[in-house]
């Protein structure tokens, strides 16, 4: 049996002591620049139950590394107002929250950010992860496409890191940080991360010019990105005090939710859900960035488990003696439909336009990579170069010219009309460095669309409590 590499890590930064609440760990790091800041526990010879917390309650955690002042402007007082008219929609994303805020919480931490901006996903997402604005920013901190790949989130055939857990977190936290590096606050850092740096710095000029203060609240600022900060406000006053507005906080233990698993080999994901003995939803919360029923080894993947199941998980799979991957990915050679392509192939037609997400009358153009079942032809994991790169490229069909009518003499007939192109599932995200003006002036925020489609359990951001139709666009 091929084994699964399976260095257990806890996700969560090592900074200082375990008085200042962070753990520690004597386990080295992989050389691994997209895990090294986790703390890892090797299942060989440690044992997760004894890593403890240094407080019990992540609440505390938070409120006291509260650092932002309170506004007590009017538009505070009626986000906090909104919020405590709706407890139920607080509780649920509050709910929501339970599993991911500990590995945010250290992250900000361990950057000594104000804690404040790990309830930023409280206005982002409602901490819904496969939460989508009409503008198609995704996640939990709902990167646009541009964005992640300046922050070198890998969006292709088989992951989205945008909606990564703890990629995403990393490049949001990474992103702040640059924003309130320039503009010096950070009241101005997250209205440039809702509105575009560009925009932001284009307001403090007309400002300036005018002799008028460039701070947050003097800024004149579009309706979304003035209500973003007093929402963000509205979440710290409820944690701070959730009694006085009917509001329970579900009971948060100051410990990973979450365990992450390296990949050594391509796996299933239903094998994973089975032998890790969790249910599907469960799975599927804490790793929505794979979008296909196989993780792969050579993607440099991580599997997100919740903290009792990791060793449950090692335990099944050292008594599996069974093929842990059933599929595998190729490259289609010529431009031909999917049945063309299957028979090529030799596979069902209709498993490979369902595994690949193909709509009926388009047809898979050359250079494309699609998922197949693994056979003993193709017995291999997934090569490297096809993990980063994969994409799937469609197009219609060029449609069939009619027999040309006798028109007589000098007659003319009707020429075909071209095909129309569509593409779907693109390249894998850049790799280059990030660039500040590109992701400041292409993120686009779904902060104030998401309270009806997290109150309706959808994932797609809907109309906000203020009446702002879709997200922002920075220009």
């Amino acid at each position: 049996m091929r084994m699964l590499y399976t260095a257990v890590l806890i996700v969560a930064f090592l900074s200082g002591c375990a008085g200042t609440g962070d753990w520690s760990s004597d386990t080295p790091t992989k050389a691994n620049p997209k895990s090294s800041k986790a703390t890892r526990v090797n299942l060989a010879n440690q044992s997760v139950s004894k890593i403890y917390a240094p407080s019990d309650n992540l609440w505390i955690r938070i409120r006291d590394g509260f650092q932002m002042e309170p506004m007590n402007t009017p538009l505070e007082i009626e986000q906090v107002r909104w919020l405590a008219a709706r407890p139920d929609y607080v509780n649920r994303s509050m709910a929501r929250s339970s599993r991911y805020l500990f590995y945010i919480v250290q992250e900000v931490n361990a950057r000594n950010m104000p804690t404040e901006i790990a309830l930023l996903p409280f206005v982002e997402s409602a901490f819904v992860t496969h939460a989508k604005s009409s503008a198609k920013a995704v996640g939990l901190w709902q990167f646009m496409p541009a964005t992640g790949k300046d922050f070198r989130l890998t969006q292709n055939v088989f992951r989205d890191e945008r909606r990564d857990v703890v990629q995403s977190t990393d490049a949001a936290l990474d992103y702040l940080q640059r924003l309130n590096n320039q503009f010096g606050s950070w009241e101005l850092a997250l209205a440039a991360y809702n509105w575009g740096a560009g925009n932001i710095a284009k307001a403090q000029k007309r400002n300036a010019a005018a002799g008028l203060p460039t701070d947050y609240e003097s800024l004149t600022l579009p309706r979304e990105t003035r209500n973003y900060v007093p929402k963000l406000m509205a979440y710290r006053q409820i944690v701070l005090d959730p009694q006085a507005y009917g509001i329970v906080l579900p009971e948060l233990e100051n410990h990973p939710y979450f365990v992450a698993v390296d990949v050594g080999s391509d796996i299933d994901v239903a094998l994973v859900i089975k032998l890790a003995e969790i249910p599907s939803d469960e799975f599927h919360s804490l790793n929505p960035s794979f979008n296909k029923p196989v993780i792969l080894s050579n993607a440099n993947q991580q599997i997100l488990l919740p903290f009792a199941h990791a060793e449950i998980f090692q335990a099944n799979l050292k008594q599996y003696d069974k093929p842990l991957s059933s599929w595998t990915a190729v490259q289609v050679s010529k431009t031909e439909s999917v049945d063309q392509a299957a028979k090529t192939l030799g596979v069902d037609v209709d498993t490979l336009r369902e595994v690949n997400g193909i709509p009926r009358g388009m047809r898979i153009r050359s250079g494309s990579t699609v998922l197949i079942p693994k056979t003993n032809r193709r017995p291999g994991d997934v090569s490297s170069a096809m993990a980063e790169n994969a994409s799937l490229n469609l197009e219609k069909p060029v449609p069939k010219c009619p027999k040309p009518a006798n028109t007589g003499k000098g007659g003319k007939t009707a020429k075909c009309a071209p095909a129309t192109t569509s593409k779907t599932t693109g390249k894998t995200a850049s790799k280059g460095n990030s660039s500040g003006k590109n992701s400041a002036s292409q993120h686009k925020s779904a902060s104030t669309g998401l309270a009806k489609s997290a109150k309706n359990g959808s994932s797609v951001a809907s109309s906000s409590n203020n009446g702002s139709k879709g997200a922002s666009k920075s220009q």
